[in-house]
């Protein structure tokens, strides 16, 4: 039981070494002059595709590329959970198949729901 702890201990050391190496790896190399600092105004424009805009920049997007997105995540969601569930269908047995039918369920009166409320309709 106790070496469970500690996998998790190690595992949990190695993810905060690695995050705290890749921060300090570009102030090290900054502060050993290895990397130029040159700040211009130039460098700290806000720029798009390299031209400056023209007119008004904020533009709003178009609720229904959210909503297919959406839609697109909880199928492919969904996707993960039915593979695994059809690699291991016989020893699931009856409870892994109802369980399955509840989530396909859920996301068929989602999907039915989004329908209705005309959220797949392009217009």
């Amino acid at each position: 039981m106790a070496t469970d702890y500690i996998y998790i201990a190690l595992f949990l050391l190695a993810a905060i070494l690695f995050v705290v190496t890749t921060l300090l790896i570009p102030v090290t190399l900054r502060f050993l002059k290895i990397i130029p600092h040159n700040p211009t105004p130039v460098k700290g424009s806000p720029f798009e595709c390299g031209v400056e805009t023209i007119g008004k920049t904020w533009v709003q997007f178009n609720l229904r590329y959210y909503l297919y997105a959406l839609v697109f995540l909880i199928i492919d969601v969904l996707v993960v959970f039915l593979y695994p569930w059809a690699v291991n269908i016989r020893h699931l047995g009856l409870t892994g198949l109802i369980e399955m039918l509840i989530l396909l369920t859920i996301v068929t009166v989602g999907y039915i729901y989004a329908w209705k409320k005309g959220a797949l309709e392009w217009k």
